[in-house]
Parts: structure tokens; sequence; C-alpha cells
């Protein structure tokens, strides 16, 4: 039996593991649950390792001999203390630290590439040469303001703001009905591809 197969007739068995949950929550559901969980995390642990820690901190660290790095070397390492209870309150220097830092990156990545970016999609022209894309922009537009008047509670929501917020409530419920509905498309691809595979790779039913 070559690999190939083999490797058919495993992921047959592991698929099949998974959908018999199903049925009910069992023994094969948990043994496919639990070794796709650790495989996951030794193989996230092996990344890391070989493409950030060792090109980033052990090589330059101890065969370049860059002793700056020396920092989060120790702060890396810091990390690890809450293994043990008596000394678990120094990982607090290295998370700090790192959420600080996220924290900032984080805040002028999102700054730049989503709500700058956000804010000139939003800036449409409400009259175009084309019917339809003047149609268009003004009921983006117009989404778009009522869905921020929704979120504005120094106004109590009655009368005509509250009418304007209600509509508010529409456009989102419109878009979360999209996005649920597109991810709902997404599984079931995922869904028809596992079922193909059963049928056709490893079964011969579908060529």
């Amino acid at each position: 039996m070559s690999y190939e197969i083999l490797g058919v007739w495993v992921a047959a068995f592991f698929t099949l593991c998974i959908f018999s949950f199903l049925y009910r929550d069992n023994f094969f559901y948990k043994l496919a649950e639990h070794i796709f969980v650790g495989i996951s995390a030794g193989y996230g642990v092996a990344l890391q390792i070989e493409n950030v820690l060792k090109p980033n901190l052990f090589k330059p660290l101890f065969q370049e001999g860059k002793m700056l790095l020396i920092i989060p070397f120790i702060l890396s390492a810091l990390l690890f203390s809450r293994l043990y209870s008596k000394i678990s309150w120094l990982s607090r220097w290295a998370l700090a630290l790192l959420i600080g830092i996220f924290s900032g990156a984080a805040i002028i990545g999102f700054a730049s590439g989503d709500l700058i970016l956000q804010i000139n999609a939003n800036l449409l022209p409400l009259k175009t040469n084309s019917f339809l894309t003047t149609f268009n922009n003004f009921i983006l537009t117009f989404g778009l303001i009522t869905c921020l008047l929704y979120f504005f509670f120094s106004k109590e929501h009655k009368g005509g703001f509250g009418f304007v917020t209600k509509l508010g409530i529409y456009f989102l419920m419109i878009s979360f009905g999209a996005s649920f509905g597109y991810t709902v498309m997404s599984r079931m691809s995922l869904l028809i591809g596992r079922v193909y595979f059963i049928f056709g790779q490893w079964l011969g039913i579908i060529q």
C-alpha cells in the first residue's frame, strides 16, 4: 500500500469520525478532535521555532553576537514562569510589555488600514451620470448614517430620531443576515468538498 492510498484512508477515517458527531458525542469524535488539536498545536510550535525564533532570536543572539537581543530572550523566558506558582508573577512583566506593544501597533494598523479606508470608501458622490450608481450611493450613505445614529445613546430614541434609528436596526439586520448567509455558504462548500472526497477519492463512486 502506497503512502498516498494510506493517506486517503486515514483522511476518510477521521472525516467519518467527525461526521459521527451528527449522531451524538462519542469516542471516535473525541479521538479525531484531540488528534487534530494536538497536531495543530505541535505544528504551530514547530513553525514558530523555525520561522520566528531561530532566524530572529537564536541565530542573531548566539551566532552573530547581537547581545541586545538578550532582553527579548529573557522576556520570552519569563512567560514560562506561569508554570510555577511561586514565580508566576514574573510573567506579568513580559505580558504587560507584549500586550502594550501589540495594542499600540494594532491601533495604528487599524486606523490606517481599516478606519481611514472605511471613511474614504463611504465618501460617495450622491450625483453621478448613472442612475443606479447614484441610487446605490444614496442607499449606502443613508444606511451608514442611520446605523451610526442607532449607536448614539445621548439622545432618547423617540419620535423622528427613534424612527431613523429603527431604520438603522433594519440595515444592521440586513448586514448581519448577509454575513451569516455568506458564512453558511462557505461552510457548505467545505461540506461538499468532504462529501466529494468520501464518495469520489475514497469510495470511487463519483468520477
